[in-house]
């Protein structure tokens, strides 16, 4: 069975095949061919896996980031970052992670982040001095970030995965967000001086109380959910559904930028990705449901003690493996497949699994700007018409950025832990 579930899905990978098609295929196989299972259980077991409340956090997250898209809400945002950042060196790529990390704060998507911010600061930012390469490489890492910071979809999906806590997941993102924020704008600072590349306007008070007039309503959109989910108002799938209401009313109401129409075709939008999603949830549940009845986690689990690893080691490990994993898979089916296989060892070798959640999920986001199959490359590519290998040459220095964070939030666990200590 092992060289069924290995060599099915690498060749219908080398095909081409989609992601979800590739693991239900690997398990129909086994289960028509292979093992003594009634073929009603894949049938049991795929629908079974979507009956959870929490995954309707998911399309409500989406709908909530592809309104704010279309409605000019990211555009205020931008403003807003631009006008606070004015005087520091390298101000519009100072502007360009600040945005994203905003940007993150209220939808959770980071393809919707990227898309918004290539087609509005794309243009600018080559204008400024950075170059097709830099431009391209800051706007495709900067979305990584969304996945990280709360609301994040991927780390619903860990939540449910690993059965951890949801609202410990979103705290435990905050510090780790910022600091690969951070250190993002540090190295756009740093290469704005090394080329001198010109600050774009200055810091004016006036102008920075205008914008942020102008963004008030959109920036008390994550003050609402994320402060409703803490303080037990509501849950994190309560939380989605408010956030839509909210960014319906905003669009609809305060900046009147959309109308009811252009809200029923967010939700169309919102829908199809809502679907692409969930169809992964449900195969990568039939995959997890047919490796555990085989008793591969356990078997897992018993291979990595007799190795001895302690934490530390444990830790590199699964960073090497997951940085190779997001080179190839999508964040949905990465965490899906391999959290219910890697928590036990996590646990086993004394990682604490809303600190490997942290983990896993940096790795999958840096996955996501990493070539050859990012998705936010695909994206930038999308909204620029740049060529591959440019994309891909000016992700590398922030390819190496993110790693250095990330290796600073596998091994400084207070860094995940500290805010969620009292939930």
């Amino acid at each position: 069975m092992s060289a069924v579930l290995t060599a099915l899905p690498v060749g219908l990978l080398v095909l081409g095949t989609p992601i979800f098609v590739v693991f239900l295929a690997a398990v129909a196989f086994a289960v028509f061919f292979v093992l003594p299972t009634p073929p009603i259980a894949l049938h049991q077991v795929l629908f079974g896996g979507l009956d959870n409340y929490a995954l309707l956090a998911i399309p409500f997250f989406i709908f909530a980031g592809e309104l704010m898209g279309t409605s000019g809400i990211a555009a205020r945002l931008i403003a807003w970052v631009l006008a606070l950042v004015g005087r520091v060196p390298g101000s519009l790529g100072v502007a360009t992670v600040g945005a994203s990390t905003v940007m993150g704060a209220i939808s959770g998507s980071s393809v919707a982040a990227v898309a918004a911010l290539s087609k509005t600061l794309y243009p600018d930012l080559e204008r400024s001095g950075y170059g097709r390469e830099r431009s391209a490489g800051l706007l495709a890492s900067s979305g990584a970030i969304d996945i990280v910071v709360p609301p994040s979809i991927a780390m619903i999906l860990y939540g449910l995965a690993a059965e951890q806590s949801i609202p410990r997941l979103f705290m435990a993102g905050v510090l780790p967000g910022l600091l690969i924020a951070l250190m993002m704008c540090a190295f756009v600072v740093a290469v704005a001086i090394v080329l001198r590349i010109p600050v774009v306007g200055r810091f004016d008070a006036a102008v920075a109380l205008r914008a942020t007039r102008h963004a008030a309503a959109a920036l008390f959109m994550p003050v609402f959910v994320l402060g409703g989910i803490y303080n037990g108002w509501f849950s994190p799938t309560e939380a989605g559904g408010f956030a839509c209401l909210y960014a319906i009313i905003v669009a609809r109401f305060v900046y009147r930028t959309m109308g009811w129409a252009d809200i029923v075709r967010a939700a169309g939008n919102a829908a199809m990705l809502s679907a692409r999603i969930l169809i992964i949830v449900a195969v990568a549940g039939v995959v997890t449901w047919l490796l555990t009845t085989q008793g591969v986690p356990q078997a897992a689990v018993g291979w990595i003690q007799s190795m001895q690893l302690d934490a530390f080691a444990f830790l590199l490990s699964v960073n090497l493996l997951l940085l190779v994993v997001g080179c190839f898979l999508d964040p949905t089916s990465a965490i899906l497949v391999l959290a219910p296989l890697l928590v036990p060892i996590a646990v086993s070798v004394g990682v604490d699994p809303i600190h490997f959640g942290i983990v896993m999920t940096v790795n999958l986001a840096i996955g996501m700007f990493t070539p050859p199959f990012g998705l936010n490359l695909f994206v930038v590519q999308s909204a620029t018409g740049l060529p591959a290998h440019t994309i891909y040459k000016g992700v590398m220095p922030f390819v190496g950025v993110q790693i250095a964070a990330l290796l600073i939030i596998t091994y400084v666990p207070a860094l995940s832990l500290a805010l969620g200590q009292s939930l």
